[in-house]
């Protein structure tokens, strides 16, 4: 019997090359969750200065990450709309992570204590998506895998 010469087979993958990679399609998931528990807008920018190191880094392998910046207690200051020193920053930072998911959690605990204490609304930054506990979102999410950081 004759053997055929063995040819190397191409595959073209027209654009596929280029397209992001979700973590949930590489299967190593690439997601952190940063915990944000103080006012000090030194640590505010240190975590958003982490948080753009990490999508700079995936974005350069042409891959994404989820990122999930959880603030509760008195960093929820980040996130209120009358008295973050930041939300330059989180706008900025909140159109610029393409393709990588962006969450800013807020927590709704702390919101209701705060509003309480206060006797008015606490107005949050649009990028803002309450949760119900800012811990128990940390929690949860370490439970699923995600790294944990904390500046």
């Amino acid at each position: 019997m004759r053997q055929l010469p063995r040819r190397p087979i191409l595959f073209l993958l027209a654009g596929l090359a280029a397209a992001p990679v979700s973590a949930a399609e590489t299967g190593r998931g690439h997601r952190v969750v940063f915990q944000v528990d103080t006012a000090d807008p030194a640590t505010m920018n240190l975590t958003l200065n982490n948080a753009t190191n990490v999508v700079d880094h995936y974005r350069a392998k042409n891959e994404a990450v989820e990122i999930d910046i959880v603030a509760f207690g008195p960093g929820l200051a980040m996130y209120r709309a009358d008295k973050s020193t930041v939300a330059d920053r989180i706008a900025h930072f909140a159109e610029s992570g393409f393709p990588s998911k962006i969450q800013f959690s807020a927590c709704n605990n702390t919101k209701t204590a705060m509003e309480k204490a206060e006797g008015h609304p606490i107005p949050l930054l649009p990028q803002a998506t309450i949760v119900p506990s800012g811990v128990v979102q940390i929690m949860e999410r370490q439970e699923q895998g995600w790294s944990y950081v904390r500046p």
